[in-house]
């Protein structure tokens, strides 16, 4: 039997099958039994295709998800897929900042010098520039103290004091 071809009397036994209302694993079980054959349960579902037998709607199993209040059952159309954030996600966030209690000199970034605090101010809206604290910076750190303290983690994190790196030349063998 060449691959892809089906002799007319199993396409027949297909659409019996098929008007039952059996599966097409099961199709695909009793033509093999019948007839001597290796069809798969997805070649049958494609020759089921192609001869224009269309399989009737899917009956979903009920939702596990306990109903909403306001819903009455548990199959309900307007419920919204489980996959979707909620439509308050979708907004674009507006976080206020906590105000550190600092004047920032807003310099530019070209003006700013090594020891200036990198705390950067504006650029929120579409065209606004970006200026920086320009206090002068703690040691080891990109930011004056309130800034620091303001970008520092809480908890654990933030008890730890990075000291300094000490490097080591090691020689390849």
């Amino acid at each position: 039997m060449e691959p892809g071809h089906w002799p007319s009397e199993h396409s027949d036994a297909l659409r019996d099958y098929f008007l039952k209302g059996i599966s097409y694993a099961e199709i695909g079980r009793r033509i093999n039994a019948r007839f001597g054959t290796a069809y798969t349960r997805s070649a049958v579902a494609g020759r089921a295709k192609r001869l224009g037998l269309v399989a009737p709607e899917r009956v979903t199993s009920p939702s596990i998800v306990p109903a909403l209040p306001g819903e009455t059952g548990l199959l309900s159309p307007r419920r919204p897929a489980l996959n979707l954030p909620p439509k308050s996600a979708l907004k674009p966030a507006r976080a206020k900042l906590r105000c550190v209690g600092v004047q920032p000199r807003l310099v530019q970034l070209v003006d700013l010098a090594p020891a200036d605090c990198r705390y950067p101010y504006g650029g929120d809206k579409d065209g606004e520039e970006i200026a920086f604290c320009g206090h002068p910076r703690q040691p080891a750190s990109s930011y004056c103290a309130p800034h620091a303290r303001l970008t520092r983690r809480s908890g654990a994190a933030s008890a730890r004091v990075a000291g300094p790196v000490v490097l080591r030349l090691v020689s390849a063998a």
